[in-house]
């Protein structure tokens, strides 16, 4: 599912190893090989690239719609939020290491219980058309997503906001119900971007930011034209000289608009296509890895899953490896029946893999009192490319077990309104997130608007709301181990793998070697990190 908030079933947003030894050690790697190959000494390594100022860039990517919309609330998939996203800033932004940094905010501060954040605001910075920052700015801003009346996609991201007031001209105070020690991280969502304020509102008609590009021309569903902004604030960034993106929704175009150098990055390659594409001495493939996981939720509320041991058996039932392996060629990694990423700060290591095992399958059948199962599994590729072919050889490796699995094809059209969280065993994916407190939220308490199994673990939700507030970093991590367990163990969600995602890019374009480990496209801000070759 998409992230607007993390999940709406067509749009919502930490990798392997400690996350900066991964990146050192590849990019060193890499260099070193290089530097072999060419016959030069190691010490010429050693130098960082240096970024090139000017030239164009230009994108084709999946996520446009002709519904796309200049109000940040309605933004809704990776078109809208890499084009706004150089357009604007937000108060915090995720770093290519996965930790919050200032952006508009110069710094910020909370409470000891972290219920009251106060962010001082960055001095000198200017909207693109000529007004300064303040934080009257900053609140209507914020006020945009909040209200009864809101229908902003961040409306469930600021639920924790009980009050957003100005303290003097740059300091911006979030009063919250209760503590988030991840706030920092919350106010870096891509549709929280700060506009000019006008007569007491955020003024987002008119497309106008603080960010490294300025709006040309927006066509939703079609393009969007960017200019670079003389006076851009931030120091080291936002190279190329302008950039175009175009709405490529079908995959082979987008390969063919790569190809014959009509654009110069895409997204969402589809994967069986990645060999021919490395065979390409003009290409480079950018692989995001743990970018999003795929879930088969089954409803804790149906029958026969309100019995635990049902839910075990199918979890013992499905080869993760031979999934990984057909569905995504390699690229991901095996889930354990929980939402938090390899290279989160709070992956529970210890938290043993379950593996494919038919006769611990035929156990928990047992305990529930049956020797065979019949099921409707409903699938779509609404949910991912290939969750049809994945249900089908599920269905194949659950009759091991004694389960018998009916497939049933749906449309992609109105799947996620008509069949998900309705039906009680469908298919569905999710968009990785920065934070396990927005994952569980989201996603796994009870009442939350996507909690697609309606799992109700009271324990579960005593652990969230303790750990949401807590400062305490190893005792925070003691709970969110307990909760993963809680949702490998009890929870209704078959996590069976963690998809990359696969991007593609011209050798015309580069960027620092070091990429976002999260979403797509460098945490969807290429254009303002990325330069040209």
């Amino acid at each position: 599912m998409s992230d607007n908030n993390n999940k709406i079933p067509q749009a919502m947003h930490d990798v392997f190893l400690p996350r900066r030894d991964f990146l050192k050690y590849s990019a060193t790697a890499a260099a070193v090989a290089g530097a072999f190959s060419l016959g030069l000494p190691l010490g010429v390594v050693a130098a960082e690239p240096t970024p090139k100022a000017g030239g164009v860039l230009r994108l084709g990517l999946a996520g446009g719609s002709t519904t796309d919309s200049l109000d940040p609330g309605s933004w809704s998939d990776t078109f809208t939020f890499v084009g706004f996203s150089a357009v604007y800033n937000t108060l915090s932004e995720i770093a290519v290491d996965g930790t919050a940094i200032p952006e508009l905010a110069e710094h910020w501060e909370s409470s000891p219980d972290a219920r009251i954040w106060t962010f001082t605001l960055r001095p000198g910075v200017t909207f693109h058309n000529g007004k300064s920052l303040n934080a009257e700015d900053v609140v209507v801003s914020i006020q945009h997503h909040l209200g009864e009346q809101s229908t902003s996609a961040a409306k469930t991201v600021l639920g924790d906001v009980a009050k957003v007031h100005a303290q003097g001209p740059d300091r911006v105070v979030f009063e919250l119900h209760s503590g988030n020690a991840d706030f920092a991280y919350v106010v870096a969502d891509y549709h929280l971007v700060i506009m000019p304020a006008k007569d007491g509102l955020a003024d987002w008609r008119s497309g106008v930011g603080t960010g490294g590009y300025r709006l040309n021309a927006f066509e939703p569903g079609v393009r969007m034209q960017l200019e670079r902004s003389a006076d851009y604030w931030k120091a080291g960034r936002a190279h190329f000289a302008s950039a175009e993106l175009l709405a490529i929704s079908d995959g082979t175009a987008r390969i063919n608009a790569l190809v014959t150098g009509q654009v110069d990055v895409i997204n969402k390659v589809d994967l069986k296509t990645v060999g021919l594409l490395k065979r390409n001495p003009n290409l480079v493939i950018e692989e995001t890895k743990g970018a999003q996981h795929y879930t088969f939720p089954m409803l804790c509320d149906s029958q026969p899953f309100q019995n635990n041991h049902i839910r075990l058996a199918l979890k013992y039932a499905i080869d993760r490896n031979a999934l990984l392996a057909s569905v995504l060629h390699g690229y991901g990694v095996v889930g354990n029946d929980h939402p938090i990423q390899p290279g989160s700060r709070f992956i529970n290591s210890a938290l043993e893999q379950r593996s494919y095992d038919p006769e611990q399958a035929r156990f928990h059948l047992r305990q529930a009192g049956v020797e065979a199962l019949k099921l409707r599994l409903q699938a779509s590729d609404a949910a991912y490319s290939g969750a049809v072919d994945a249900s089908v050889l599920f269905k194949e490796q659950a009759r091991q077990a004694g389960i018998d699995i009916e497939v049933v094809r749906e449309p992609a059209d109105g799947f996620f309104s008509n069949v998900w969280m309705k039906q009680p065993f469908t298919t569905s994916f999710w968009y990785s997130s920065l934070t396990a407190d927005r994952m569980f939220s989201i996603g796994y308490a009870k009442g939350a608007a996507w909690n697609e199994t309606h799992w109700d673990n009271p324990r579960f939700n005593q652990l969230l709301n303790a750990a949401r507030g807590e400062m305490n970093e190893p005792l925070r991590r003691e709970m969110y181990n307990e909760m993963q367990s809680l949702c490998r163990d009890d929870g209704g969600a078959i996590v069976p793998l963690f998809a990359s995602s696969v991007a593609a890019r011209s050798n015309r374009v580069t960027h620092g070697g070091a990429t976002a480990p999260y979403g797509e496209l460098d945490g969807l801000r290429l254009i303002e990190r990325w330069w040209q070759a």
